[in-house]
């Protein structure tokens, strides 16, 4: 479904959201290009932040550009393959968002919690197997929702009330008995979302307890680094709770349209924006970065 269908509308909606798919792609690509080459963020914390990033510039990649040529060419279609596959990525990297956050908290207990043996614990051998884990378990999720979405006949309508292809809006428009496909989007659904939910807010529960117990110059360093994860978590599960768990009813159409652009578009946009502007260390690695490079071209 188109997002406006009025021509201005839309050519003005593809200025602004070229702008923020170019700004997200490149702040991400920034922040991984700075854990990348700056040998003091070579540590297990923007190890995560650098997967995160890449995490962010994918999963962006995957609606926006398709939205942008459907804006500029007021054609909205879609061949049933490329839904799939959109709807497979979708879920891919939603899911491999909430497993990565879990590990990032994880990250931030052993900091809080185990400093003196923070670097045992998270050895890059452990990161390492951490985030395979997290890029190779997130397969799951989309896979059983695409092998019993095999089951299923498409015979009209064919409109989607969504600027990109996801799962409740396809079960939404077959002609076949879904009943199958519901338990297990719930069943599936639910044990990720619960395993990722509680393991990423537990660690915070047990750290926050240990720091208000017996606190350090440390624990107060370490913890002052949970405030920008924490706030990506919440903007990242109040989106998810928003378009999976309230009703997509005629009323909230609209509403549920701008969350989604929200979480499609606009999270991946607020990932790197709030670690950047909290964080210190990835600031001086870009004065560093920029007067490298200044230097370089004065000689």
């Amino acid at each position: 479904m188109s997002l406006s269908d009025n021509q201005k509308i839309s050519y003005l909606l593809f200025i602004i959201f070229l702008l923020i798919y170019m700004m997200t792609f490149l702040t991400n690509f920034l922040i991984l290009l700075l854990v990348l080459t700056c040998a003091h963020l070579h540590t297990p914390m923007y190890f995560f932040l650098g997967n995160l990033a890449f995490l962010d510039m994918s999963y962006s990649s995957v609606t926006a550009p398709r939205m942008l040529r459907h804006l500029a060419t007021q054609h909205w279609s879609i061949s049933f393959p490329e839904c799939i596959a959109q709807m497979f990525f979708v879920i891919y990297f939603g899911t491999s968002e909430a497993f990565l956050l879990s590990s990032m908290s994880y990250d931030r207990y052993v900091a809080i919690c185990r400093p003196l043996h923070y670097s045992q614990v998270m050895s890059w051998g452990t990161c390492t197997q951490m985030v395979s884990l997290v890029w190779s378990s997130a397969f799951f999720a989309p896979f059983m929702y695409i092998f019993f979405l095999r089951r299923l006949t498409f015979c009209g309508p064919n409109f989607i009330h969504n600027f990109f292809c996801d799962l409740p809006h396809l079960l939404q428009i077959s002609c076949s008995d879904t009943s199958i496909n519901v338990l297990v989007v719930i069943v599936v659904g639910s044990l990720l979302s619960v395993a990722a939910f509680v393991a990423t807010f537990y660690p915070y529960a047990v750290a926050y307890r240990q720091y208000r117990i017996r606190s350090s110059d440390g624990k107060r360093k370490a913890f002052s680094t949970c405030t920008s994860h924490l706030i990506v978590v919440f903007v990242y599960y109040a989106s998810i709770t928003f378009i999976y768990l309230v009703p997509n009813t005629s009323n909230l159409l609209t509403l549920n349209q701008v969350v989604t652009v929200i979480y499609a578009l606009i999270t991946p946009l607020l990932n790197p924006l709030i670690y950047s502007l909290r964080n210190k260390d990835l600031k001086v690695a870009l004065r560093r970065t920029l007067h490298i490079d200044g230097t370089r071209r004065s000689t």
